[in-house]
């Protein structure tokens, strides 16, 4: 199971966000000033709108310079035109925040269907980046984000990367970047050894409602503290002891009294 102290759990859904913005503003203060540019990794879904409001029309808000000297990646992204508005992670982005994030880089995929040439074209551009721009890991050549932001799914797929796939089970001398064609259109993802690689990995999840009104409690206690699930059965477990998982109340309510009742 999962470290006790990676587990971060907030009274609702406003408060976990509220977390992600200063975690991202943290991060990129701290890569700015080792090395004077910040590389971030974002997924599509909830995650996206809690980027929303970092910045403020009236000044009032957050310094946001950081964003000049930021290069963005895509965790992962449907295989269709960057515009599409319904599928297109990028498109959604735009419309929610990237437009007030003044000079950040986003590499953004080149819109095509093709599954594996857009995994190939996506690894060649951030392999192409320098590295004070997207570290490597000494040992193992693979990306080193400063700040990876990461979903999970009901069946605990994080990124693309589904349970009973072969591409969950990539490893560390595997591609960085994966086509999944699972469905349609096909989807390019980061592997997960390039997610646990990141300086800072974080999962988030929140949110409840009327179907739903524990939230993702089932698939938090399944990829936090089940000790039954593999990568194969539940890919986001490939995440513990790696990453920091912060969920609202209602996420993290079963995960066990040694989650809920710690001092």
């Amino acid at each position: 199971p999962t470290p006790i102290d990676d587990v971060v759990i907030l009274p609702d859904a406003s408060s976990v966000g509220e977390a992600v913005r200063s975690l991202v503003i943290e991060c990129a203060e701290r890569a700015l000033n080792e090395r004077g540019h910040f590389a971030l990794a974002i997924p599509g879904g909830s995650i996206l709108k809690m980027l929303v409001g970092m910045s403020s029309d009236d000044g009032e808000g957050p310094d946001m310079s950081w964003t000049t000297k930021t290069t963005l990646c895509y965790v992962n992204h449907k295989c269709v035109d960057a515009d599409d508005v319904e599928l297109s992670t990028h498109a959604k982005a735009h419309k929610l925040f990237l437009d007030e994030w003044e000079g950040v880089n986003v590499l953004c995929p080149d819109g095509t269907d093709d599954g594996p040439g857009e995994a190939a074209s996506y690894e060649d551009r951030m392999r192409a980046l320098p590295e004070d721009v997207l570290p490597r890991c000494v040992d193992t050549g693979l990306p080193v984000f400063d700040l990876a932001l990461i979903g999970v799914g009901d069946d605990g797929h994080v990124g693309s990367l589904y349970p009973g796939r072969d591409e969950v089970k990539v490893g560390d001398d595997g591609p960085w970047v994966l086509s999944v064609d699972m469905k349609s259109p096909p989807s390019i993802t980061l592997s997960l050894p390039v997610m646990k690689n990141a300086r800072r990995s974080v999962v988030a999840a929140c949110g409840v409602s009327d179907k739903y009104p524990k939230g993702k409690s089932e698939g938090m206690r399944r990829a936090v503290a089940d000790g039954g699930e593999t990568i194969e059965t539940f890919p986001a477990v490939g995440l513990r002891g790696s990453s920091t998982w912060i969920m609202d109340e209602a996420a993290g309510s079963d995960l066990g009294d040694e989650y809920l009742q710690r001092e």
